[in-house]
């Protein structure tokens, strides 16, 4: 069990969940959905770096992100042990780091599968700053996704998530609130919220290193968008015009986690949250990892009105009990 879990049902039920959980997380396979990537662990990759900038990178945001995140309720982090690093790759042009395709966190076995950032196909660090900036960002992220609130239970024969964070499904798998129109420029989407104040905070402990070591003033010109990502300091100029190169399909994915979290989720904090959207964010995160989401509520009535919550966020789909009940 890991913290926050939470399993529905009687006695017995709750422990044929268990065992299920148990039973998928001790035979994971993590590295299946990518054939051509060899994984390491990420306490190995941390052991074999030679370069000690690189090293304090990753010391200092690892000690800031758990000071952080307990502050905000979540007193334990994501085993090194059960991260799962690509490495390099035998396809040529294999592009590793943040938006790596079909990685991140996996909640049914409670593991995270990333990427060093750089050509997979090249052993060598392009920037070892940036791959261990970019490895932090990955990490203080699926240490969120790992502490978040989830509850599951029994539904039609097989184990569901219930409850995700501040998210519920009903029993017909719907989720609490609808995608977001594909040209929204903010979000109304829980998922989305999620994501996007997930990743606020590992970009913000990335660039809190980063501004302790001065490592803008070592990052080359190739990689300066990719710090500027990492770090949460894109600009919409920087995706005028996509890179030429082997990390074009890395930029673009990069221009569309922008757009479609990034982007919304900070349009989402000044809509709602005004003055106080770092309230509001802290609020968010909370809710997040501890399910309980009544400080949130109270905070959104007391500013837009009575159940403000199910205004903002509910589908007319959707027909189970609202978060928090």
């Amino acid at each position: 069990m890991g913290p926050n879990e939470h399993l529905a049902g009687d006695v017995a039920g709750r422990a044929e969940l268990a065992h299920l959980l148990a039973a998928r997380r001790a035979t994971a396979a993590l590295d299946q959905a990518h054939p051509h990537v060899t994984f390491s662990l990420l306490h190995w990759v941390l052991d074999t770096w030679a370069d000690e900038s690189a090293r304090e990178v990753f010391r200092q945001g690892a000690a800031l992100l758990a000071d952080r995140y307990r502050e905000l309720g979540l007193n334990q982090l994501l085993p090194i042990d059960r991260v799962w690093v690509g490495v390099r790759s035998t396809q040529p042009d294999a592009f590793g780091g943040f938006h790596h395709p079909n990685q991140g966190y996996r909640h049914e076995q409670m593991a995270s599968v990333i990427t060093r950032y750089g050509r997979l196909s090249d052993p060598r660090l392009t920037s070892p700053e940036l791959v261990a900036l970019d490895l932090l960002r990955s990490y203080a992220h699926d240490c969120l996704h790992w502490g978040s609130f989830r509850e599951y239970r029994f539904q039609d024969g097989h184990v569901v998530r219930s409850r995700y964070g501040i998210n519920r499904r009903d029993p017909q798998g719907r989720t609490y609130s609808a995608r977001d129109q594909e040209d929204a420029v903010s979000t109304r989407n829980l998922g989305i919220v999620m994501e996007g104040a997930t990743d606020r905070e590992a970009r913000t402990i990335a660039a809190t290193v980063a501004d302790r070591l001065d490592l803008a003033e070592r990052i080359a010109l190739p990689d300066r968008l990719a710090f500027r990502d990492t770090t949460g300091r894109l600009e919409p100029s920087d995706f005028d015009q996509a890179e030429p190169g082997i990390a074009t399909r890395f930029h673009l994915a990069m221009a569309g986690y922008e757009h479609g979290v990034g982007a919304r989720y900070q349009r989402f904090l000044t809509e709602t949250g005004g003055a106080d959207s770092d309230t509001l964010h802290g609020l968010i995160v909370a809710a997040t990892i501890g399910g309980d989401l009544s400080g949130l509520t109270g905070w959104l009535d007391q500013r837009h009105g009575s159940r403000a919550f199910p205004r903002i966020f509910r589908s007319s789909a959707y027909t189970g009990p609202d978060p928090g009940q």
